[in-house]
């Protein structure tokens, strides 16, 4: 088959594709690569050159349509619309550059993570797991399965668990005899994360988690917790905004001035997401042991009766506490004065006060009515948790006739055989589901549940409102919790007329460096400074549409790297336009020294460009915020450099040299200012 037979297969093959492509308009980039096809073929089927040369000329030209069809969105965003672009190209396009937070103004978050949070968790871990160790040495427990709440009883009885404090666990047994009980087995589980010692009294072992152990654990928290928000940010559709990590700190920067968006995005955001279920200790009778003296005078606190499930076929009188709100004060603020007096309590170690919302809504006025917060007497260690959840879904209750909304949890394999054996051993108890240490419910376990599959209702309310705060809750429990909690330490908005002045004078800035560097291009090199300004043009597309492409953000330093690679770009032409001047001079031929040059230069080029290039990671991989995009910035611009210098221009001078077959080419002044020629 012939070239020509062959260029005009590709054709057809590519009017096809596009005549498919424009039938299902859906298919953008299918309509797009076909149409690149049949250029491509197209160019092939010219009668100049060899295959090859048409073969570049044609990669050279579908890449610039490509890049131009991809930012077609973007300037049309960033001329404010004065570059129309049609509706169609809009729509299928969903990347582009914006303008960062520099640029445009926005606000600034700074979190702290409470990496303690996260050691006391790894803390707690090691207690669970020890006290499931000591249960199996007392022949308490089998060791399959976890330990049930009778056995709990029972252990306590013979050695007791304290946490005093981050990272420090107090074993005290009741014999002292049964210190060896912490054997060699015992010793092989927990001694590589923690330090052990003798305690002050007899039968006491403390137990501290390493240092070492202690320093991967905030590590690891404050890693996790920045994937957790990226996960969480990138839920919103906020694809222009930046998160980055600082020592514990969290920066989150969202362009942009919608303050009412901005309240949403940070309300989401430091949402924890911490979701645990943990048992009701309704026997213990917690509440009904405090004193009337024990409440404090007004703070609207007051002791309640109920009858309480306390296994099959058995309930108890039990008590809670019930704070109301005072008016004009937020539910938060209630609670926290709550949680105040609730820490005056003599609460044991294994045990922690829950508080739940009380909320009565009035369907006939549609109104809700905030009333306070009453307590639960809890077990401290969480039977299931989120680690457990693989997927969250919004869904309607259309059985009870209320149209509320709730949250439907999926559970992992491993969640679902917990779930199901902690709900089996536990019928007619209270299981107290908890969302950032706020009690979401406390339903009674009516039969063992399997399945793999759990509920988290909104409560009675306004419908729209439940609904708002289902979603909410999908998207933070789809996104992950967060592995400690996360404190605002910082704030500060960012106007956009100082983004509209950074523009101005970066774009000011921007236009005459890279316009300074084309007119000396020219004036030195002429016809080759006109290809080497071609080639920086074409860079300077390729760069913003790879930048678009990944949905980058324009920022003040990012305009001040595309103009330092304009002149970076221009470097590889330099070395490649001197070389063939000098081939020239020794007397070779327009095609010997456009080809001696560019083998000479080509080391060079990447000497110089490798070295920028390394540098560019460092900054990239080390820096943050402004300096990382500069960085990244910069990296693209090495890589576009390289192709365009080195690629792009050598299609020109190959046709030079071998299709017109030029006698002389114009590469600039020579010493005195002559134009030098060379015969070829």
């Amino acid at each position: 088959m012939t070239a020509t037979k062959r260029n005009l297969l590709i054709l057809v093959l590519g009017a096809v594709l596009a005549a498919v492509a424009f039938q299902r308009a859906d298919s953008f980039w299918g309509l797009v690569v076909s149409c690149l096809v049949a250029l491509w073929a197209l160019i092939g089927m010219l009668p100049i050159m060899d295959g090859a040369w048409r073969v570049r000329v044609g990669f050279a030209v579908c890449a610039f349509a490509l890049a131009n069809v991809a930012l077609w969105p973007t300037f049309h965003g960033l001329s404010g619309g004065k570059i129309p672009c049609p509706a169609y190209v809009k729509d299928r396009i969903t990347f582009g550059i914006v303008k960062g937070l520099d640029l445009q103004g926005g606000m600034r978050l700074v979190y702290t993570v409470e990496v303690d949070e996260a050691i006391r968790d790894k803390r707690d871990h090691f207690a669970d797991d020890m006290r499931q160790e000591l249960a199996v040495g007392y022949g308490i427990h089998t060791g399959e399965g976890l330990l049930k709440q009778d056995e709990l009883k029972k252990l306590d009885e013979k050695v007791h668990i304290s946490t005093p404090e981050s990272g420090l666990l107090r074993v005290v047994f009741k014999d002292a005899a049964d210190v060896s009980k912490i054997d060699e087995r015992f010793q092989k589980k927990f001694n590589q994360e923690l330090g052990q010692s003798k305690g002050k009294a007899p039968g006491e072992v403390v137990f501290k988690i390493r240092t070492d152990v202690e320093t991967a654990i905030r590590e690891r928290a404050v890693t996790q917790a920045k994937e957790t928000v990226n996960r969480r940010v990138d839920e919103l559709g906020l694809r222009e905004a930046s998160v980055t990590v600082r020592d514990e700190d969290i920066i989150v920067e969202v362009p942009g001035k919608d303050k009412e968006s901005f309240d949403n995005i940070k309300e989401i955001i430091r949402k924890t997401a911490r979701l645990e279920f943990k048992m009701v200790d309704d026997e213990a009778d917690f509440f009904g042991k405090v004193k009337d003296t024990d409440l404090p005078e007004g703070e609207g606190i007051s002791i309640y009766q109920e009858n309480a499930p306390a296994g099959a076929g058995k309930t108890v009188q039990s008590h809670f506490a019930r704070m109301v709100k005072r008016d004009n004060e937020e539910m938060k603020d209630t609670r926290e004065r709550f949680k105040r007096w609730a820490k005056t309590l003599s609460v044991p170690d294994d045990h922690v006060v829950g508080f739940e919302e009380i909320i009565d809504w009035d369907p006939d006025l549609g109104k809700t009515t905030e009333i306070g917060w009453r307590t639960f007497y809890l077990y401290s260690r969480a039977e299931v948790t989120g680690d457990y959840i693989t997927d969250a879904m919004v869904a309607q209750d259309t059985q009870s006739g209320t149209g509320g909304f709730y949250v439907a949890l999926t559970f992992s394999p491993a969640g679902s055989d917990r779930f199901e054996e902690v709900t089996g051993a536990n019928v007619q108890r209270r299981f107290a589901i908890i969302l950032d240490d706020v009690i979401n419910s406390a339903p009674v376990i009516k039969t063992k549940i399997g399945g793999g599959r759990a509920s988290i209702t909104l409560g009675g309310g306004d419908p729209e409102k439940q609904l708002k705060d289902a979603k909410k809750l999908e998207m933070v429990l789809r996104s992950g919790a967060l592995p400690a909690p996360i404190t605002p330490s910082n704030e500060s908005l960012i106007g956009p007329t100082l983004g509209e002045d950074s523009i101005r004078k970066g774009t000011t800035g921007a236009l005459f460096g890279g316009l300074l560097v084309l007119v000396f291009m020219v004036l030195y090199y002429r016809k080759a400074g006109v290809v080497a300004d071609m080639a920086v043009l074409m860079n300077l597309f390729l760069q913003m549409a790879i930048l678009a492409s990944f949905s980058g953000t324009l920022t003040l330093p990012g305009i001040a790297g595309l103009a330092l690679t304009i002149g970076m770009a221009v470097d590889a032409n330099v070395l490649i336009n001197e070389r063939i001047r000098e081939e020239l001079r020794a007397g070779r031929s327009v095609r010997a020294a456009v080809e001696a040059g560019y083998d000479k230069a080509f080391s060079s080029i990447m000497d110089g460009h490798v070295t920028v290039f390394i540098s560019g990671l460092i900054l990239a991989q080390y820096g943050s915020g402004p300096v990382k995009g500069f960085a990244v910035t910069l990296i693209i611009g090495i890589v576009a450099s390289i192709y365009t210098g080195v690629f792009c221009t050598r299609i020109v001078f190959d046709w030079w040299a071998r299709g017109a077959k030029v006698k002389s080419l114009s590469v600039g002044a020579e010493f005195g200012g002559n134009q030098r020629e060379a015969a070829s």
